[in-house]
């Protein structure tokens, strides 16, 4: 009985003698592992080759994040495909008004599929697609490991999509996830499958786990270029903060509370009496921490997005949190994670701890005030924050759970920050006013009450607030 085993992929030069050097930067994946730049390298080769307009295809929770990227590192304008315009964005693009489409992929049949035969089960002939996708020149598909069954609904939309595009590039840290078919499907999409034998010969050499290290050698001398952490671990800092921005789900509400709480702070701002004046800063601070509360809760559909894509590369997660039913959403959705919060036990702490650390959990969900201190979590490399602390110091505590003596890895740090929200000023505050913020060096996840640190977070509400009425 033959064993399976799981392909492993090895850095392997960019470019190889006797290759199309045009096709293989036209159609590729990029198999870069987290946190090195897949995104940039994609948006460089397709704004290099002007091969606009472009349809980024990635998980829901990535789509601003992408929006950001591009408008960062070049000029082109994107447009986040959404309800409101479900029927305009063809007319959008047509008009050169936006040059970069991005969608998710659970929209991929609401935006694009006019018909599938009405079957539940169908085949690629039997699709019938918007016909202006013909207009994009160029597809880039984030994750694509969620690409790899091809009988999926979403693998049958992007094949589709992909056809006929001059550009195709796909990007996964893990673009085989449990053995070598996860590759057929991908290849297909890049119309590379060909050079392959095509998907029966394909399975016959390699589909066993055979000639694993000749079909490495193939991917990196043809389609792939991957680059590992650890080999470029020297050209990185000890620690990577990545900001996404993402929508969140209860706008409606957020919205009347932070109007609620911009009219008081400027009645507190014209108030005179200083006893007075104390007074409301106090019941601000409730405000606040509302204003907080509905931010993180507005984020929570699209933070179980986030880790559940990173999750699929294989790779641990420490993911911090502070409100109880955020930890009892967040523990519904990943039944296998572990838990640190103040409702545990010392004893339960600790287990949760060793089953991180020994690699049997991957995911550990953590409370700021619990977990913050004292805990080694050096089995992941990896933290993210769905809230964050009040202060620059409380900060670097939880982001040191991992960044401490016995880890090996860069060190990368993912908040998710709600756009438009309190939490892009609670951010900023954080790690671009670290003055003022190492000026309160609080002790837990309680606001500080310092008059200084309010001031700031009243002051850039405020301009938060009028700049968005502008």
């Amino acid at each position: 009985m033959k064993m399976k085993h799981n392909l492993k992929i090895q850095p392997y030069p960019y470019q190889r003698e006797g290759i199309d050097q045009g096709l293989q930067w036209q159609r590729l994946i990029i198999g870069d592992e987290p946190g090195l730049g897949k995104t940039l390298q994609s948006i460089g080769i397709i704004n290099a080759a002007a091969a606009f307009p472009c349809l980024v295809i990635c998980p829901a929770s990535l789509k601003i994040n992408w929006q950001r990227e591009w408008e960062k590192f070049t000029d082109r304008k994107t447009l986040v495909l959404s309800n409101s315009t479900g029927t305009t964005w063809p007319y959008l693009i047509q008009m050169r008004m936006y040059h970069v489409a991005i969608v998710n992929y659970e929209s991929l049949r609401k935006f694009f599929v006019w018909d599938t035969g009405g079957a539940k089960s169908f085949r690629l002939k039997d699709v019938v697609f918007c016909p202006h996708i013909k207009m994009f020149r160029s597809i880039i598909i984030d994750e694509s490991h969620r690409v790899k069954d091809p009988s999926a609904q979403q693998t049958i939309f992007c094949k589709g999509l992909a056809a006929g595009k001059q550009w195709r590039i796909l990007l996964s840290g893990t673009p085989v996830v449990n053995r070598p078919e996860d590759l057929v499907s991908q290849l297909s999409i890049m119309g590379r499958l060909n050079e392959f034998g095509g998907r029966q010969q394909f399975l016959a050499q390699y589909g066993e786990g055979d000639n694993l290290d000749e079909l490495s050698s193939r991917l990196y001398s043809t389609c792939m270029v991957r680059r590992e952490k650890a080999k470029v671990l020297t050209d990185l800092p000890d620690k990577t903060r990545c900001d996404l921005y993402v929508d969140i789900s209860n706008r409606e509400e957020y919205c009347l509370a932070a109007d609620d709480l911009a009219q008081y702070l400027r009645e507190y701002k014209e108030c005179t009496d200083w006893e007075i004046r104390r007074k409301m800063r106090m019941e601000a601070l409730v405000k606040f921490m509302t204003l907080r509360s509905l931010s993180a809760k507005g984020k929570v559909k699209q933070a179980i997005d986030f880790v559940r894509v990173f999750l699929d590369t294989g790779k641990p997660m420490i993911l911090f949190c502070s409100y109880h039913e955020i930890v009892d959403e967040l523990c519904r959705a990943f039944p296998k994670a572990v838990r640190v919060t103040g409702r545990d036990n010392a004893t339960s702490k600790q287990a949760a701890v060793d089953a991180f650390q020994s690699g049997k959990a991957k995911l550990i969900i953590c409370s700021i005030k619990a977990a913050g201190v004292g805990l080694t979590l050096t089995a992941s490399s990896n933290v993210a924050f769905i809230e964050f602390p009040w202060t620059y110091a409380d900060c670097l505590q939880c982001e040191d759970r991992a960044h401490r003596i016995g880890q090996k890895d860069n060190v990368t740090c993912y908040y998710l920050i709600g756009r438009g929200t309190i939490d892009g000023v609670l951010y900023n505050i954080i790690h671009r006013k670290k003055s003022i913020a190492n000026q309160i060096m609080a002790t837990d996840d309680d606001i500080p009450t310092d008059e200084m640190y309010f001031n700031e977070l009243c002051n850039m509400l405020l301009n938060q607030d009028n700049n968005e009425n502008d």
